[in-house]
Parts: C-alpha cells; structure tokens; sequence
C-alpha cells in the first residue's frame, strides 16, 4: 500500500464479527491504508457478487495494515493469506492477528510476486492488489493474479489512475465496478468468463 497525505495512526473495521476493532497503523514509508468509506464501497460491491463469504478463500497482495484481509476475514471468509514483505508491518499483522483470535488468517513475511508462484492456478475467490503506487508492481500483480482467481472470483486493485482496459483484457479480466476517491481509483474485476 502507498500512502498520500497524512497517515491516520489506526483505522477500524467497519463490518462483521470484529466490527469497530481498531488497527494500528504505523509509520512506515509508502503506506497508505485504504480509508473506512472505500472498503465500505467495496464490500458493499464483493458482498453483492458473493453473498455468503464463508466458502470464499482471499489473498491480500500487499497487505501492510491488513485492513482489507481482516475485514473479509471478520465478516466471515474461510481463509485469509495476507502477504507483507515489510518486517515491522508482518509483527503488527502478527499482533493483530493474536489480538483477534484470527486463525483464519495466515500472515506470510515475504515478497508477494516470489510468493504466489508456488500456488496453483484458480486458488483464490478474492484477491486484494493495493500496491505502493511508485513501486511498479501493479502489472505483474494482475497478471499473477489473473492466473490465481477462479473463474467467478474477484480482483480489487488501488491505483494512482484509471486501469488500462487493454491491459485487463490482455489478462482475461473485465472491469465490474469502478471508483475514485481524491487521488486513488479503485477497481473491482472479474474474470471475462464469468
């Protein structure tokens, strides 16, 4: 996650078992927790497509805060793998995890691209792909990502701008849903063939 502006020292979570459980947020370069009326939007979006969560495996990309894995996780998902390469982000993902009882939640330290290599396609119904926005990582993301999803899954992804749509349609993927808040652009997509 990137972070413009000023980073607020904890968010919460706005939904489900754990709702109003806040999450600390600490100082930490390109950090940039996606705020409470984003992930409201989106989960208002996901909760459309999937109504029941209990069946739905999620991986978070770049998970820093955790605030998009734990939330699909409180309200209700199977399984969670937040993936953070940042040291001290993947001890407070621990703490959080511990503090929450959250053993659907798996946290693994390392780099996320290295990472999904080693599963099998189709893996995931949910997907979560807000990377630091200066990083480059957002194209090789979708398209480990495109390989990961099921075929009526879903990808959020955070940007800087607009997706390309040509990029997408080169990775088999269309847009669902689709908004903007200040200077972030946030993406629900699914898989053409769903």
């Amino acid at each position: 996650m990137s972070f413009v502006g000023a980073a607020p020292h904890e968010v919460r979570i706005i939904g489900g078992r754990w709702k109003s459980s806040k999450l600390p947020v600490p100082d930490s370069p390109g950090l940039r927790p996606t705020p409470d009326r984003v992930r409201e939007t989106l989960f208002n979006w996901i909760e459309h497509f999937v109504p029941a969560l209990d069946t739905v495996r999620a991986l978070d990309f770049f998970a820093g805060t955790g605030a998009l894995g734990f939330e699909i996780a409180s309200r209700g998902a199977q399984r969670v793998t937040l993936i953070e390469n940042n040291r001290r982000l993947t001890d407070q993902l621990t703490q959080t995890k511990r503090k929450l009882a959250a053993e659907q939640v798996d946290i693994v330290a390392a780099d996320a691209l290295t990472t999904a290599v080693r599963w099998p396609d189709a893996s995931f119904e949910v997907i979560f792909i807000d990377p630091p926005f200066d990083a480059a990582l957002l194209r090789p993301a979708l398209a480990t990502a495109a390989r990961l999803i099921t075929p009526d899954g879903l990808i959020y992804v955070e940007s800087g701008a607009p997706i390309d749509e040509s990029l997408l349609a080169r990775h088999g993927l269309q847009i669902a849903r689709v908004g903007r808040a200040g200077r972030v652009h946030f993406h629900l997509l699914r898989p053409r063939s769903a």
